[in-house]
């Protein structure tokens, strides 16, 4: 029987196997219970066509109905359920021009990208691998089911993927796949920059980045990706990472730093970026700045949001060879006389009164700012007194 963290997934496949249709767990959820990796995602493939799905159960969302795709919502958890199917031509490199609903396992299973990919499970743990995905597994390689021309053309993110799995799992690229995906790189450029930023994530993201990073430099994938293309020492640099990087963020931010020349907002701009990712980027750099000038002190721990600890850690340590302890920074934290702003003794309000002779403007902020610096050193003690006076001699 499949382990417990398939519990929804097997009453989902006996469902649709006890309404007449077949159904297995597939991909990547088999591949990594075969390596003994987490579980992410867990996708279902059935004979059921869509609306038979939506019939049985309750709560369905038709994500990609047209191709045989629905999310199913069971107990709590998603999972993406789709119908057998082969597929027409790739008219836009990325998705089929038709596909065409069949009734056998193999058949859908011949239109996936890898091998390692292309396995199938029942509810008692029978693996179904028509293209010897196991076997590959086994001997740590990506190899695509099929020519690899074929399925690179078809979906040429494919070829990042190929990349990614390297970075992720720690596998050769096989040979003839190798040679396909070094010859065809260009094909990404046919790709939107948004599918290729959630590639390049997870990429860098990998736990065995150092082992591919041989062949990220021999694709010359550089060529085709913003920025880099202009910046071949940059991306030299990115390829002597032996640490995963996990965020985008972190990963502008690097960029960022290794070449000042490239603002944050070029950054963002070119690779499509969220704001979120925009804002925290140049709170790292802020903050690097200053653990550069001065090392770490109360005032940058005290801007240092708890999310971005560990990037900021890893930032340091990656340009700076210096090794920073979470533990320090969160002891740090907890002995500042104020964890927020709002905690001053005193507000803009308060500090407006004791001016009454001073119009509004930037001025407030700029004494906010300037007092809540000096509470968090130290320097001014958190009580209306010892403000009102410091607030008497500020400018």
């Amino acid at each position: 029987m499949l382990e417990n963290e398939f519990e929804n997934a097997i009453q989902i496949v006996k469902l649709l196997q006890q309404n007449g249709h077949k159904a297995y767990v597939v991909g990547g959820a088999v591949r990594d219970q075969i390596l003994g990796r987490e579980i992410g995602d867990i996708d279902i493939t059935t004979s059921a066509i869509p609306t038979d799905v939506q019939s049985i159960f309750d709560k369905v969302i038709p994500v990609g109905i047209e191709h045989g795709t629905v999310i199913v919502r069971y107990h709590g958890e998603s999972f993406e359920v789709t119908t057998f199917r082969i597929e027409g031509d790739y008219s836009d490199f990325r998705h089929p021009d038709k596909v065409h609903f069949v009734d056998r396992i193999e058949e859908d299973l011949s239109r996936r990208d890898f091998t390692i990919n292309a396995i199938a499970m029942n509810v008692d743990g029978k693996i179904i691998d028509p293209f010897f995905g196991v076997k590959d597994i086994n001997n740590r390689l990506i190899r695509t089911v099929g020519k690899a021309e074929q399925r690179f053309y078809e979906d040429p993110l494919r070829i990042l993927r190929a990349l990614r799995f390297s970075s992720q799992l720690g596998f050769s690229v096989e040979k003839n796949t190798k040679i396909s995906l070094l010859a065809n790189i260009e094909w990404i450029k046919k790709l939107a920059i948004e599918r290729v930023a959630v590639e390049i994530e997870k990429l860098f993201a990998g736990t065995n980045i150092k082992k591919a990073m041989p062949l990220l430099l021999d694709s010359r994938i550089d060529k085709f990706l913003p920025i880099f293309k202009d910046k071949s020492d940059l991306w030299k640099c990115f390829c002597t990472l032996s640490t995963p990087v996990p965020t985008l963020t972190e990963f502008i931010t690097l960029g960022h730093l290794y070449d000042r020349s490239v603002p944050i907002e070029t950054w963002v701009k070119q690779w499509k970026l969220s704001k979120q990712i925009k804002k925290d980027s140049f709170k790292l750099v802020e903050l690097f700045d200053d653990f550069e000038a001065n090392h770490l002190n109360k005032w940058l721990v005290y801007r240092l949001p708890t999310y971005l600890i560990q990037s900021f850690i890893h930032i340091v340590s990656v340009l700076l060879n210096e090794q920073i302890k979470e533990e320090t920074i969160r002891e740090m934290q907890g002995t500042l006389p104020i964890q927020e702003r709002k905690e001053l003794a005193m507000n803009g309000q308060d500090i407006l009164y004791l001016n009454p002779n001073k119009p509004k403007g930037p001025w407030i902020n700029d004494c906010i700012l300037q007092l809540e610096k000096n509470v968090v050193t130290g320097d001014v003690e958190n009580n209306k007194k010892d403000i009102r006076e410091w607030v008497k001699q500020w400018k």
